[in-house]
């Protein structure tokens, strides 16, 4: 899957084009085992399968990535998390972010499958990630949904409560360098309120750190 991105470096901008040919999506990425097995634990409370390792990683179809402003599912049982997406373009690890859409109805049967059947957004900024890499843990990611006719924050959190990047991408490849042309979606926030489908979900990323993005 081809993916273009207008790219903000300390240095300079520009857009670069790169070629997705494995997208992973690693799953309970967060920093706290304690809150990770409660949240498994709810999770299997109504029907989702228990993960057979943390972090999990899944390989989903690299079709699948879409910077379309909209996507088309299957019923209405389905909703977004912001993530962060990391890739390798000319050597260089960048940083963007991405909705990890999901069919909330089919994870009860298999996560694997429900992660599969959906689009997954991406942005169409990326930064360097050597540029944010030192205030990494006080970036904050943000996604909103849609309630009776209102945008509503539905979530929002420092990506200090999630695993670093270089751990995710070690973790799967074996070394800190994530393969050419492979993509990685990187772990979400809690939500606000309760998860489940919901009907609209723009993101953003942002910085408590003036000025870095």
């Amino acid at each position: 899957m081809k993916l273009s991105f207008k790219t903000e470096a300390l240095s300079e901008s520009h857009t670069i084009d790169v070629e997705i040919s494995s997208l992973i999506v690693a799953g309970w990425a967060g920093r706290d085992q304690h809150a990770i097995e409660h949240h498994i634990e709810e999770l299997f409370a109504i029907g989702v399968p228990r993960p057979s390792s943390v972090p999990l990683y899944y390989r989903v179809a690299e079709n699948q990535l879409t910077q379309a402003s909209r996507i088309q599912v299957v019923g209405n049982q389905s909703s977004g998390e912001v993530e962060t997406f990391v890739f390798l373009a000319g050597g260089e690890l960048y940083v963007s972010i991405a909705s990890d859409h999901t069919d909330r109805k089919l994870e009860t049967h298999s996560v694997a499958l429900s992660k599969q059947v959906c689009a997954k957004p991406v942005a169409a900024e990326a930064w360097l990630y050597a540029d944010v890499a030192e205030y990494w843990d006080e970036l904050v990611i943000r996604s909103y949904i849609q309630e009776n006719g209102e945008r509503v924050l539905y979530q929002e959190g420092t990506l200090a409560s999630l695993r670093p990047p270089l751990e995710l991408i070690s973790g799967f490849a074996g070394k800190s360098e994530l393969p050419e042309g492979t993509g990685m979606v990187c772990g979400t926030v809690g939500a606000k309120g309760a998860s489940g489908p919901h009907p609209f979900s723009p993101w953003n990323c942002s910085t408590l750190v003036a000025g870095v993005l």
